[in-house]
């Protein structure tokens, strides 16, 4: 029972301590950052690691805080329903991998390291066609979230994670905005000097950030059902409220169907991630809690648009910025169908073990 009080306490701050800086209600700082270059702000970056987010997950003894998955996602849910576009999901995977020489300058917000690992959009698949040799990198990444805005980035090879300054000799890097206004940077490396930081396999990190992920777009779907219910309250056709006209009522029961489900799914990947992390029934469940994330915020996102009318279309209404979210974050650290695919694979292989 202490256990469980202390963890809804933990969860109960975090939310207050991201009300500060995740306003879900003045998203005029996410607008005036879109499409630009690193499209998020650094002071607002360092306020988020002094409030200890990126060493979350940490151990205390390394400097963190030493909360499990539970306490992590609720922190995304609130940066999911606030927008925030700073790379906190994938920074907080590098912090784990990095040793502890070069943690205190990254959790104290005054470097940003970024991951790398990935060449197709929508796996969750480390490539292999980075080559690491006698201390120097070569081979190309892309879907780098982010990129422009870091220091460092800590590049998977085939033996664990080496660390590449961003400034380093014959590394070039290439971004192509995507459509929330952030963007992805291909990186390129041409025997760049790397240093070893870790033999460990980045499957335990790369599985909690899509959970994270899961979480993100969990408190997108939620605000975005909210703010759809608002204007079906105020909205007047006919000399009534719209939301009182059945067809419509019927229509936003279903998406809060898919919400609770959604969020029944990612709680549940949560607490089984936090008694056995690692384990295959840990990844399948973080396996279903994003694929039905993924799922639930396109279709949420999407019918929002569709409940608000023509304003909902134009790029000037708020509603329009959750959808142009969910395009870009459901399909990160591994896509709905991939994550059916894993799933399904590892729940034959738990029970052919049970056997």
């Amino acid at each position: 029972m202490n256990d469980q009080h202390d963890m809804s306490e933990a969860v109960g701050m975090i939310r207050e301590s991201a009300a500060g800086i995740a306003d879900r209600n003045d998203l005029g700082r996410i607008r005036k950052l879109r499409y630009s270059v690193p499209g998020f702000d650094r002071t607002t970056w360092r306020d988020m690691c002094e409030m200890g987010w990126l060493a979350l997950r940490l151990p205390e003894e390394s400097g963190g805080i030493g909360l499990g998955m539970t306490a992590c996602c609720a922190l995304m849910e609130e940066l999911g329903r606030a927008l925030l576009p700073e790379p906190m999901i994938g920074a907080m995977l590098a912090v784990q991998a990095l040793d502890e020489a070069h943690l205190p300058s990254v959790i104290s917000g005054e470097k940003i390291v970024l991951p790398v690992w990935q060449e197709a959009r929508s796996s969750l698949s480390v490539g292999n066609s980075v080559k690491f040799e006698d201390g120097r990198i070569s081979g190309t990444r892309q879907y780098v979230a982010m990129a422009a805005g870091a220091d460092a980035f800590l590049v998977a090879v085939v033996n664990g994670w080496v660390l590449v300054e961003a400034n380093s000799p014959g590394l070039s890097l290439e971004i192509v905005q995507t459509q929330d206004g952030g963007h992805y940077g291909t990186l390129t490396f041409d025997q760049v000097p790397a240093s070893t930081i870790s033999t460990t396999a980045p499957s335990v990190p790369l599985a909690e950030a899509a959970l994270a992920t899961a979480a993100y777009l969990l408190g997108s779907i939620d605000e975005t059902i909210e703010r759809t219910l608002d204007y079906l309250r105020t909205r007047v056709q006919f000399g009534k409220a719209i939301g009182s006209f059945q067809a419509l009522q019927h229509r936003m029961v279903d998406l809060k169907l898919e919400a609770a489900l959604t969020r029944a799914s990612v709680g549940d990947a949560a607490r089984i991630w936090d008694n056995s992390a690692g384990s295959a029934r840990a990844h399948a469940a973080v396996s279903r809690a994003k694929a039905r994330a993924s799922t639930t915020a396109m279709r949420v996102t999407r019918e929002a648009i569709q409940l608000h009318g023509g304003i909902g279309y134009t790029d000037e209404h708020n509603i329009g910025l959750y959808l142009r979210k969910a395009m870009v974050m459901a399909p990160a650290y591994g896509d709905a169908k991939f994550h059916r695919q894993r799933f399904a694979e590892l729940t034959k292989e738990l029970s052919e073990t049970a056997e």
